[in-house]
């Protein structure tokens, strides 16, 4: 994640002073939101692969597991889903390349950034308990606004509820 600088208001001819800071470490998130009713699953690690995300299907299908849950993944190179096994709980569904409308937590990752943004973080350590706090005390009913898509929300209701 990157910090953007982002405009402010100030009185003309005045340019504001803002701290910025360009440093290159990485952290990773796995997370997973219902649009439904607006839980969310999260699972910090430092790293992407096809293993780790193997991983990260086993331990999702733990959270509340009698819940059925469709996953939304992209063709980034750690969702390829030959050589991996899925839940029985779980359910995989691919969307097209270059299309972050399409997936929910495309819009929450989007939500967050505008909030990260003119932000500076003394270390890793301090960026991490800000996303994590962050990503952990959003309200179910914030989630459901952000990742309500109505066609998901259609496709689900037609499916469950027949």
């Amino acid at each position: 994640m990157m910090n953007y600088l982002d405009p402010y208001l100030t009185v003309s001819r005045i340019k504001p002073l803002v701290n910025y800071q360009l440093v290159y470490k990485t952290t990773y998130h796995y997370v997973n939101y219902s649009p439904i009713n607006g839980d969310s699953f999260v699972w910090e690690i430092n790293g992407v692969s096809t293993n780790i995300f193997q991983a990260y299907l086993r331990e999702f299908s733990t959270h509340n597991s009698k819940e059925y849950k469709i996953v939304v993944i992209d063709d980034a190179g750690f969702h390829s889903t030959k050589n991996i096994e899925v839940p029985q709980n779980i359910i995989l569904l691919r969307i097209p390349p270059y299309n972050p409308k399409l997936n929910p937590c495309e819009q929450v990752w989007q939500y967050i950034k505008n909030r990260f943004k003119n932000q500076r973080f003394e270390s890793m350590k301090s960026l991490k308990e800000w996303l994590s706090e962050m990503v952990c005390e959003m309200k179910p009913e914030t989630i459901k606004s952000i990742t309500g898509n109505h066609h998901f929300l259609k496709a689900f209701n037609t499916v469950f509820n027949n």
